[in-house]
C-alpha cells in the first residue's frame, strides 16, 4: 500500500508532510504535493502530519477522491514531468505542472 494525496491538498500545499516524510517521497506540484508511490514505504508519517486531511492509504481513498490514486503515479510519468521514481524529492525535482484533473479543478479562495 502507498500513501496518496488527494484533492483537499489542492492550493493548500502546506509542506509539513514533506518535511516528515523519511524517504522524500513527496514531490511539489504547482497546486499540490503528489506522493511518488514506488518510493512510499508506507511509514504513515504524512497522514499523521497532514492538517487538511488529504492523504490516505491507497485502499483507503474515499470513493469520491479515488482518481488521485492515479493522479499521483501519473504525475511521475511521461504525460506529466517523466520524472520517473527519481528517489528524493528536492529543488530539482519542483515543478509548476499538475496533473490533468488538478489543473481542471477550480481554484480556491486564498484563506
Amino acid at each position: 500500500m502507498a500513501y496518496v494525496i488527494t484533492e483537499t491538498c489542492i492550493d493548500v500545499k502546506d509542506g509539513t508532510c514533506v518535511k516528515v516524510c523519511p524517504v522524500e517521497c513527496i514531490y511539489e506540484g504547482g497546486r499540490m504535493l503528489y506522493i511518488q508511490p514506488d518510493e512510499c514505504i508506507n511509514c504513515a508519517l504524512c497522514l499523521s502530519v497532514c492538517p487538511v486531511q488529504a492523504i490516505y492509504g491507497d485502499i483507503d481513498v474515499p470513493e469520491n477522491q479515488k482518481r488521485f490514486i492515479a493522479a499521483n503515479a501519473e504525475f511521475f510519468g511521461p504525460q506529466v514531468t517523466g520524472w520517473g521514481a527519481p528517489g528524493g524529492a528536492g529543488p530539482k525535482y519542483a515543478t509548476g505542472k499538475d496533473h490533468p484533473i488538478v489543473a481542471a479543478t477550480a481554484q480556491r479562495p486564498k484563506a
